[in-house]
């Protein structure tokens, strides 16, 4: 898989569960899932702008 659609992916799976934690989890616990879902869209996002590093040997 590319580098570039593996940090999609994880942006897509932090929306979801930020998604699934707004709306289907109330109290601290629904807050926690939000917080870990947007972690990951952070994480994924931050993936996409790192440089790659090739080792051409």
């Amino acid at each position: 898989m590319k580098a570039n659609t593996t940090s999609w992916v994880v942006t897509g799976l932090g929306a979801a569960v930020t998604a699934v934690g707004a709306t289907a989890l109330t109290g601290a616990i629904g807050a926690g899932v939000v917080g870990f879902g947007v972690a990951h869209m952070v994480l994924g996002v931050l993936d996409m702008f790192r440089p790659s590093v090739r080792n051409d040997s």
